[in-house]
């Protein structure tokens, strides 16, 4: 008898996981629908790929509880490998095999029936027939991780846990990728991806920001920048650093990030804040303008206010 599709495609309250005196995820609970794009955000070292592994079963957390695809993540780890699609940061597969071949021995470790029509399946709805007879070795970023796609794909998953899977990756493949993710979303397909890209943080439905192995907001892009409650004025000129070392010593200021000829300045005093925007510009040629907080705004106040694993300050 078939067991009745879960709510959540991941559901785990509370996990804790310590490598030596070292706690790297700590009290994690997350919630992704079915059919969901959840993007999982965070710094290099700051939980998310230890979190990925325990939410589908690859490391056992050292307290905690939680389903993926309603399994046990705990006492049912094997179902649940068999059932999601895992794609590594670094490409895991074989450069002196083609593509068919790397798709084809996928599907033997799964012992997929009719191996050749589902590997034939898999090369054409990735766009991967013209290359299906070249080696591996000789494919550029975007190719490889379009193989590496389509054999997470191989076995039809319900639920793809994707680590960093557009790093070096060049801006039309990490495009193609993102809008081929959203295909299989609108398939019911739920989707776990951690990315540095704040461009492509927009384009998931929920968001968790993780840093030293804590969660620190969950939600909605909106919903995320809403909670940090944070205002923000961007000045145009030159010989912004100057200025930026000024405001940086001033009340009302919290952050400054400078965004190529611009300077994003943030705080959470809003009247505060402007007077001192204003203060700092006046008389000057320098154009000042007020900015709808950005994701990478509320991130980068995140990760300033967050503590370290050993208590220092970040």
């Amino acid at each position: 008898m078939n067991q009745p599709a879960p709510q959540y495609a991941i559901d785990v309250q509370k996990l804790n996981k310590r490598f030596g005196d070292k706690h790297v995820v700590i009290d994690v609970t997350l919630q992704v629908a079915r059919g969901e794009i959840f993007g999982f955000l965070g710094p290099n070292g700051s939980g998310k790929t230890t979190s990925i592994r325990l939410m589908c079963g690859l490391l056992t957390p050292d307290s905690g509880t939680g389903t993926c695809l309603g399994y046990d993540i705990v006492r049912e780890s094997s179902q649940i490998k068999r059932n999601v699609g895992y794609m590594t940061q670094r490409f895991s597969y074989w450069d002196d095999l083609t593509i068919r071949e790397n798709l084809d021995f996928v599907a033997r470790i799964y012992e997929m029936p009719n191996r050749r029509e589902a590997v034939d399946r898999s090369l054409e709805s990735l766009g991967l027939q013209s290359r299906a007879n070249q080696l591996t070795g000789a494919l550029s970023g975007g190719w490889k991780q379009r193989l590496a796609l389509a054999a997470c794909m191989l076995h039809e998953p319900q639920l793809l846990l994707l680590d960093e899977p557009t790093a070096g990756v060049d801006p039309a493949a990490r495009r193609d990728f993102w809008e081929e993710l959203h295909r299989l979303a609108a398939r019911g397909i739920s989707v776990l991806v951690s990315t540095h890209y704040m461009d492509e943080a927009e384009r998931c439905h929920k968001l968790a920001y993780i840093a030293y192995g804590k969660l620190l907001a969950q939600g909605t892009a909106k919903q995320i920048i809403e909670s940090q409650n944070l205002a923000t004025w961007t000045i145009y000129g030159e010989h912004l650093s100057k200025l930026t070392e000024q405001l940086r010593k001033t009340p009302g200021v919290d952050q400054t990030v400078v965004f190529g000829s611009a300077l994003h300045v943030s705080g959470s005093d809003h009247a505060a804040l402007e007077a001192a925007v204003k203060q700092a510009t006046e008389g000057t040629a320098l154009r000042v303008e007020r900015l709808e907080t950005g994701l990478e705004d509320v991130f980068i106040s995140l990760m300033a206010h967050s503590t370290d694993n050993y208590g220092a300050p970040s």
